[in-house]
C-alpha cells in the first residue's frame, strides 16, 4: 500500500511576476526570498500523516499554546534543486536527507515520515516553482523541509501528539561571489555546540540557537566562523560553524584526507559522507579519525597538514586559511585555497550540475 496520500493542490493566484522574478533571481542572496507555493503535511497520533497540500507560500497560524513553542520540538533539513545542462532539475541524495530527518525525529520524539512522502512533497514543490531554479551553474533553489510540534499543551511530561511537516524553497545566488576565498576561524573554548548523549547528531534547530554566542565571539575577534571542541575535554575538534572539517595531510600524490569521527556529537553531513565516497575514487585516501587542536597547530607548523576545509550543502567546500584562539594563532598552507579541496569541489558541483557523470547515482531527477 502506497504511504503517499494524494495531494491537495491550491495554486497561487497572487504568484510573483515573471518579470519581478527575474529581478529578484539576478541576485537572490541566501534566504532572502521565497518561491510562490509551500507544501503542509499535517500528522496526527490518531490519523498518522494526512491533509497533504500545495498551497500558496504564507503565514503558518499556531495556537500560542503549541508545544513547540514552548519545548522547542522541531527540527529541518536542508538541500538544493540544480538546473542541468539540458533543462532539466534534480536534487541530491534526497534520500539521504529523509533517512537523516527520520534520525533526527527519533532523537526528538517526533514521528518518522515516510521517505517516499518526503521526496514526493519535494518533487511537487519544485515541479510547481520550477521557473524559480536558477540557470547559473553555482547557483540553485534550496530546499527547507521542517517539522514542528502544534498539539495545544503545556505539560512537559510527554511529547506532542500533533505535528505539521512543511517545505518551503528559496533561490540562492552564487555563495562565493569572485571565486572561494579562505576563512578565519576562531577555536571557541567558552561554549560547545553539543554533549555527549545531547542532540548533536540531530538537525535540531536549538543546535544552531546555542551556535550564535560562539559564533558572535568569533566576530569579535575578527574571525569568519568558529570551531567547535568536544564539550569533555575542551581539545578534541568537531565542526566548523555549521558544516563537518575535513583535513589535508601531505600532497600532490601522498595528499589523504581525515575528518573527524561520528560520534552522536556531529552532524552527519550528507556533503561530508559524499566527500569520503568521492575523494578515494580521485586516488585520495579518506578515514575517520580524531585530531586535536595540539595536533592541528603541530601539523601546520611541520607543513605535514596542507589543507583543511568544511564542507556543507550550502558552500559545498569553505577553505580555512587561519586559526585563532585566545591564547594562539596559526595559518594552514599557504593560507589559500588547496589543490585538494578545489578538485573535490569541482568534483562534486560537476555531479550536482550535470557537467560531470554521476556514477553513484546521487542524482535525482525531478523534472
Amino acid at each position: 500500500m502506497s504511504t503517499i496520500p494524494d495531494f491537495d493542490v491550491t495554486l497561487n493566484e497572487r504568484a510573483v511576476p515573471a518579470a519581478e522574478r527575474e529581478r529578484i533571481m539576478a541576485d537572490p542572496g541566501w534566504g532572502r526570498y521565497f518561491t510562490d507555493h509551500m507544501v503542509t503535511i499535517q500528522y496526527s497520533a490518531e490519523r498518522g500523516w494526512h491533509d497533504a497540500r500545495l498551497q500558496p507560500y504564507g503565514p503558518i497560524a499556531l495556537d500560542p499554546a503549541s508545544q513547540v513553542l514552548h519545548y522547542a520540538q522541531e527540527l529541518f533539513e536542508g538541500l538544493k534543486a540544480y538546473r542541468q545542462p539540458d533543462g532539466s532539475i534534480v536534487t541530491f541524495r534526497p534520500y539521504m536527507n529523509a533517512a537523516r530527518m527520520n534520525r533526527s525525529a527519533k532523537r526528538m520524539a517526533m514521528p518518522e515520515i515516510p521517505e517516499e512522502l518526503f521526496v514526493a512533497a519535494l518533487e511537487l514543490l519544485v515541479r510547481t516553482d520550477r521557473d524559480w531554479v536558477p540557470t547559473e551553474e553555482g547557483a540553485s533553489l534550496y530546499l527547507r523541509p521542517f517539522m514542528f510540534a502544534t498539539t495545544r499543551a503545556l505539560g512537559v511530561n510527554n511529547p506532542a501528539q500533533d505535528y505539521t511537516f512543511a517545505v518551503i524553497a528559496s533561490p540562492s545566488g552564487l555563495y562565493y561571489k569572485g571565486g572561494v576565498k579562505p576563512v578565519s576561524v576562531w577555536l571557541s573554548q567558552d561554549y560547545t555546540r553539543a554533549a555527549p548523549g545531547g542532540t548533536g547528531e540531530a538537525k535540531f534547530g536549538g543546535n544552531y540557537a546555542a551556535s550564535f554566542a560562539g559564533q558572535a565571539q568569533a566576530v569579535a575577534n575578527g574571525c569568519d566562523q568558529v570551531v567547535w571542541l568536544d564539550a569533555v575535554e575542551r581539545r578534541w575538534v568537531e565542526e566548523v560553524g555549521s558544516m563537518n572539517l575535513m583535513f589535508v595531510y601531505g600532497e600532490g600524490a601522498n595528499a589523504r584526507l581525515l575528518t573527524p569521527a561520528l560520534t552522536g556529537t556531529l552532524l552527519p553531513g550528507i556533503t561530508r559522507d559524499s566527500m569520503l565516497k568521492l575523494a578515494p575514487d580521485l586516488g585520495i585516501p579518506a578515514e575517520e579519525g580524531k585530531i586535536s587542536i595540539e595536533e592541528w597547530q603541530a601539523g601546520c607548523e611541520s607543513g605535514e597538514i596542507t589543507e583543511v576545509f568544511g564542507c556543507g550543502t550550502a558552500a559545498i567546500i569553505s577553505p580555512v586559511g587561519t586559526v585563532k584562539a585566545a591564547d594562539r594563532e596559526w595559518s594552514i598552507g599557504t593560507g589559500e585555497t588547496g589543490p585538494v579541496s578545489s578538485r573535490l569541489r569541482e568534483e562534486l558541483i560537476g555531479i550536482q550540475y550535470g557537467t560531470r557523470p554521476d556514477p553513484y547515482g546521487w542524482v535525482h531527477k525531478i523534472a
